[in-house]
């Protein structure tokens, strides 16, 4: 398998991202695709490939104080078609982060999260989005899933890995990447 590199990050690699995860997890024999998306459009690309799918999204407030991304109408929608959400705080943010922004300095959580942007902003996303899944106890424990997230809006990285609980963090496997931004 060869990783696919795209020449700029962004929601313009979603559909070339979503065909190459949908293809890999099918190769794979994987049944499970964990997508970040807060407003429900990534997400609504990746259903009809016969793969269940978890939506994480952005967690309340993200954008502005009560402000959810993502409306009761989206959430409804798919919700009727089989697609399980999480609103949830950030694994690598949440009380660190307002530390940071309160106090100054950085905190393990971040540390964390820049380490993984070293590989690109799509991989700390897709990491961070299973396993918040994995402890919400929407996708089987021990099971690998392929993972989709991006660099602002849209999907540009698609990984495969086994999460495991956030309590056993580093314990998390990254099989493979199946694409990202250069």
């Amino acid at each position: 398998m060869n990783v696919i590199f795209f020449e700029r990050p962004g929601r313009e690699n979603t559909e070339k991202a979503i065909a190459l995860a949908v293809e890999r997890a099918r190769e794979l024999g994987i049944t499970t695709l964990v997508v970040a998306s807060n407003s429900g459009d990534t997400v609504k690309r990746c259903l009809g490939h016969g793969l269940e799918v978890v939506c994480v999204t952005h967690h309340v407030g993200f954008t502005g104080p009560g402000i959810d991304e993502m409306s009761a109408e989206v959430r409804a929608d798919l919700a009727a078609k089989g697609v399980k959400v999480l609103t949830a705080t950030h694994l690598f943010a949440g009380v660190d982060r307002a530390l940071r922004i309160q106090a100054g300095g950085l905190y393990p959580g971040e540390i964390v999260g820049h380490t993984l942007r070293m590989f690109g902003q799509g991989v700390k996303v897709g990491v961070e989005c299973a396993v918040m899944a994995l402890d919400a106890g929407l996708i089987e424990y021990g099971k690998p899933v392929v993972a989709l997230g991006g660099t602002g809006r849209g999907a540009d990285t698609a990984i495969v890995l086994t999460p495991q609980h956030s309590n056993q963090f580093f314990s998390t496997k990254i099989h493979e990447i199946i694409c990202k931004p250069r």
